[in-house]
């Protein structure tokens, strides 16, 4: 499915594709890579609260940016929270990048391979193979109960927004 005029760069249209997803649904499974290069499915988080914050990419400020206050709120959320960053950065990148930003709360993911995640949710940017700007909640049951699409790329979330709705959910 392809959906345009959802997020913009610069102004310019993108097209998001994938299978987007609503409140409500049940989460699709989806596989990722973590920085050893170790397979991981979203399923292996079931019984947490997953924020998935997705990124085009962390060489870009406000991708730094995100992740970084992400990363700060992470040690505060509790145990059943789980904070992932997702990104199409290759995982020796990603390794890279969180070490210099000594970002260790968050688990920094990534999709390069089979943009299984990107296709899941429809952040998928089909003009540059890269992800949306996002933010998704789901909780313990797998239940999506929060998204935030970031309407133009070069635009940080509203992370207060995304707080308020993770603590309605614990």
């Amino acid at each position: 499915m392809e959906d345009e005029n959802v997020v913009t760069m610069k102004g310019n249209p993108l097209t998001l594709v994938g299978n987007p997803v609503k409140v409500g649904d049940k989460a699709r499974d989806f596989e990722v890579l973590t920085n050893d290069l170790s397979p991981v499915k979203f399923s292996s988080f079931a019984g947490k609260i997953c924020l998935i914050s997705s990124v085009p990419s962390l060489d870009t400020s406000v991708c730094d940016t995100q992740t970084r206050k992400f990363n700060e709120q992470a040690g505060t959320m509790g145990k059943d929270v789980v904070v992932l960053t997702i990104s199409m950065d290759l995982p020796f990148a990603q390794k890279r990048w969180c070490g210099a930003a000594g970002v260790e709360n968050v688990q920094v993911l990534s999709d390069h391979r089979k943009a299984d995640f990107g296709n899941a949710f429809g952040v998928l940017i089909e003009q540059l193979r890269l992800l949306a700007r996002a933010v998704f909640i789901v909780d313990a049951k797998g239940t999506i109960r929060y998204i935030q699409i970031v309407d133009e790329l070069t635009n940080e979330p509203d992370y207060q927004e995304a707080f308020e709705a993770l603590k309605g959910i614990k």
